[in-house]
């Protein structure tokens, strides 16, 4: 076996043994803590067929925790994948999954809904992630459009029109909360939260996951070559321009999904990567996969932290991530600042 390849077996074993660890000891806090007999007493009862002893157990655990710590773990997953696509195709380790002006778009649908009054269920399905979703994905189609001149793009100004337009849209969605006055669940939804997670927002969200994982790892050996340079990659039979515009669409996609269901949660698609990186170098194979882990894992700690450390009392995870995330990202520039450059 490669060294490499063991290298990766080991971490990947590593964080994957962490994360479980993580999850199980999530289910235990909240507003309301749990023993662990409790939780074994639940989990016997669901796999046995037996009935629990205690109903209440069962729906904080199955209703409420695992729902949410599930979902929480695949949008850090998604996250991390985009910014790990995203900083693989601009070839640029400080660009991140809101970058192609996700973030605003996904803001402005949400915001829209919640104003207009459009704020229903149809089908089982909420209409604000469904208006976050569309308006993000509009958002990065006219920074692609915007940023293509001759039928081609380039990072520089694909990252110059994002920039642009979530310039644009924060204008926008500053005049909406103005007019309507509803700041609490517009500022709550805007800085992230995983309030209200169920089994239909992770369903929702898990072919997303899936299957962005498995294209990003499909498409390692592409984004190995474009760190090489685009003339490099084009001598290695790498279609550059179809490549890159397939890549900035599954990353804007597993964006925007995250933006859908959790609202902004911002530092997991630019440091976990980054961080990754770090560690176990540039190789995507080795990268992706443990990126996906990492986001899972710092996410979950997160979100735990946020719905427990005042709890009754919920703050948004954004915070917690900035709270966080803005040091040790500052940390890590200071110790690598010769990488950066």
């Amino acid at each position: 076996m490669k060294r490499s390849q063991k290298k990766k077996i080991i971490a990947t074993g590593i964080l994957s043994v962490i994360l479980i660890m993580v999850c199980l000891l999530s289910v235990l806090f909240g507003a309301v803590f749990l023993t662990p007999d409790e939780i074994v007493n639940s989990l016997w009862g669901k796999f046995s067929g037996f009935c629990s002893t205690n109903v209440y157990v069962d729906i904080i655990i199955w209703q409420i925790r695992l729902p949410r710590i599930i979902l929480s773990a695949l949008v850090g997953m998604m996250l991390a994948i985009s910014g790990t696509i995203l900083q693989g195709v601009l070839r640029n380790p400080l660009a991140d999954p809101y970058i192609l002006g996700v973030s605003a778009g996904g803001s402005i649908g949400a915001i829209l809904a919640m104003a207009l009054g459009l704020e229903f269920w149809f089908l089982g399905i909420s209409t604000v992630p469904i208006f976050a979703f569309l308006f993000a994905i509009a958002a990065v189609f006219i920074v692609y459009m915007l940023s293509n001149t001759g039928g081609k793009t380039t990072p520089q100004t694909l990252i110059l029109a994002g920039v642009t337009v979530s310039i644009f849209a924060s204008a926008l969605l500053s005049i909406i909360i103005i007019i309507t006055g509803d700041l609490q669940s517009i500022y709550f939804w805007l800085l992230g939260s995983f309030s209200g997670s169920d089994w239909g927002a992770v369903l929702a969200v898990l072919p997303y996951a899936l299957i962005g994982f498995g294209v990003a790892y499909f498409y390692s050996k592409d984004l190995n070559a474009l760190l090489l340079g685009e003339e490099t990659a084009y001598t290695l039979g790498v279609d550059v321009e179809k490549v890159r515009r397939f890549l900035l669409i599954v990353a804007s996609i597993l964006a925007a999904a995250t933006v859908a269901v959790a609202g902004l949660i911002g530092f997991v698609g630019l440091i976990v990567p980054h961080f990754v990186r770090l560690i176990v170098g540039p190789h995507h194979k080795l990268l992706i996969p443990l990126s996906a882990l990492t986001g899972m894992l710092i996410v979950v700690i997160a979100d735990t932290i946020a719905r427990t450390i005042f709890a009754p009392i919920e703050i948004p995870v954004g915070i917690v991530m900035a709270l966080f995330g803005c040091p040790f990202f500052l940390y890590l520039l200071r110790r690598r600042r010769t990488y950066i450059k």
